[in-house]
């Protein structure tokens, strides 16, 4: 596997269209890429941007929940064992469209840690991603997931910052915990959506007081009204026209990063 990033940042900054922007630029560039995108956030929203429909029982955590009922009733044919069992149901979670394959943590129901479920797709993730090119990861908004250190297997981080105090605040937090907990990625990228061209500036002088590893920033993707239509009305991101001014920004920056 070439890269596996992770798509990170405050709720609400836009971490799922930059994703799914990232994508479409890699399908019409890389058309020989074997791309996997894995939905860790529990609140999914790639297939909804992406115009497909994943039920809870095809996510890892809808598998899980139905091998944790075998388990109790001790019915684990045609498996060995527990690890054996977890393991295949995690292959039968993928959703395989054209150009690439997309897997869906899901959501835990009823009472229960969600820990578990992380913890499988953390264990399970070397052996998925032998199989590609490149792994694309949307996390949740919080940051528990690098706390469990479920992003030990991530070469690159890319942190989204949209102008707002919290999502800058959330980038302090983001660098810290990766220290805290021994995280070190390859690459820190930071990538700043819906800015205007008055306030880049703000951006560029908060990253220059950071005491941090080299944090590397990407560039800037400006608010986009046709993008917002998509978003709201459930439409796929990746039909997207070309010449649209905030996809023009997107692949003059991804053309740098690939």
């Amino acid at each position: 596997m070439n890269k596996s990033i992770a798509f990170t940042g405050k709720g609400g900054v836009g971490k799922t269209t930059c994703l799914i922007l990232f994508l479409k630029f890699l399908i019409e560039n890389k058309k020989d890429y074997r791309i996997l995108v894995i939905d860790a956030d529990p609140d999914a929203n790639i297939a909804d941007v992406i115009g497909k429909k994943i039920h809870f029982k095809d996510t890892i955590a809808g598998k899980m929940t139905n091998l944790r009922i075998k388990i109790e009733k001790n019915i684990l044919y045609p498996y060995k064992d527990k690890k054996q069992a977890m393991e295949a149901e995690i292959f039968n979670c993928f959703l395989h469209v054209e150009a690439f394959d997309v897997i869906e943590m899901g959501r835990t129901e009823g009472e229960g840690c969600y820990c578990s479920v992380n913890n499988v797709l953390k264990n399970a993730l070397d052996i998925i991603s032998e199989n590609y090119d490149l792994v694309l990861v949307d996390t949740p908004a919080g940051l528990e997931h690098f706390a469990r250190k479920t992003g030990k297997d991530v070469s690159d981080l890319m942190i989204i910052v949209d102008p707002s105090k919290m999502a800058f605040h959330t980038l302090k937090r983001i660098l810290e915990i990766s220290k805290e907990v021994s995280l070190k990625f390859k690459n820190y990228w930071v990538l700043g959506n819906r800015f205007s061209t008055d306030n880049k500036e703000i951006l560029i002088k908060k990253l220059n007081f950071l005491d941090k590893v080299e944090i590397k920033l990407l560039g800037f993707i400006p608010e986009d009204k046709e993008i917002m239509n998509y978003n709201l009305f459930a439409k796929n991101l990746l039909n997207l026209s070309n010449e649209n001014p905030a996809y023009k920004s997107v692949k003059e920056i991804f053309k740098k990063f690939i």
